[in-house]
């Protein structure tokens, strides 16, 4: 689909299967530095402990709630966990839903690799943007929250923080996001003019005025030239045309 709308890459893919490596190496470099705690709660305590807080606490269930962090458990059975205290607050302002922050009281600590072995996103996502030199993030609008854990991570490791724009998501008229399940309606491949021109009048974007001949790669610049976030800005959501 991305190869007949002309959304190609500027360098190989690189997938995240050939990263194990590396995603370690970051890891052991963290344990070594003493930040790192094995974890052993379970979803069910993590759940009993978000539904007994603040309707208003937010992301914080996202945090150990037991006395992991002295308990000196087995890394090989337990979940890693950054210690996220001692970071200062670091905010960013986001070109679309504005400003975003990493909290140390909130964002208190991470999950880094689950207790089954496997890396979790916000680590990934992390090394990766930095090992590739990526200086902008855009992204859907439904990943908005991850920056906050992101940009604690990131500051952990000693990395800048990179840019950040979120686009609205499109979702069904009752703000559900689009599923096979529900039998979404899903982007024609056999129309790609009409799927970049459907995309840009959801971002509120100015459609290229092109003439009937206009092809694929000349949508595309004209839409790259009058690109305009601010209008979209604030939102998070665009409904699907019927």
């Amino acid at each position: 689909m991305l190869q007949r709308l002309h959304l190609v890459p500027d360098a190989p893919v690189i997938y995240q299967s050939t990263r194990l490596l590396r995603y370690a190496e970051v890891l052991e470099s963290l344990r070594s530095r003493g930040l790192l705690f094995a974890c052993d709660c379970s979803r069910q305590q993590l759940a009993a402990a978000a539904a007994a807080r603040e309707p208003d606490a937010g992301e914080a269930e996202r945090c150990c709630v037991g006395d992991c962090r002295v308990r000196q458990l087995n890394p090989d059975r337990a979940a890693s966990r950054i210690d996220l205290r001692d970071r200062e607050i670091r905010q960013v302002v986001d070109r679309s839903l504005g400003a975003v922050a990493f909290d140390p009281v909130r964002h208190r600590d991470l999950v880094l690799r689950r207790r089954d072995g496997v890396f979790t996103y916000h680590f990934c996502v992390t090394v990766d943007d930095y090992d590739a030199g990526v200086t902008d993030v855009v992204r859907g609008a439904d990943l908005f929250a991850a920056t906050s854990w992101q940009l604690g991570l990131g500051s952990a490791l000693g990395w800048p923080a990179p840019r950040y724009l979120h686009v609205p998501v499109v979702v069904e008229a009752d703000g559900s996001k689009l599923a096979k399940s529900r039998h979404s309606l899903a982007a024609q491949a056999v129309r790609p003019i009409a799927t970049l021109h459907t995309t840009l009048r959801l971002l509120g974007q100015r459609l290229p005025a092109l003439d009937a001949d206009a092809t694929v790669p000349m949508v595309l610049a004209a839409a790259a030239q009058n690109w305009d976030p601010g209008r979209f800005a604030g939102h998070v959501s665009r409904v699907l045309p019927t």
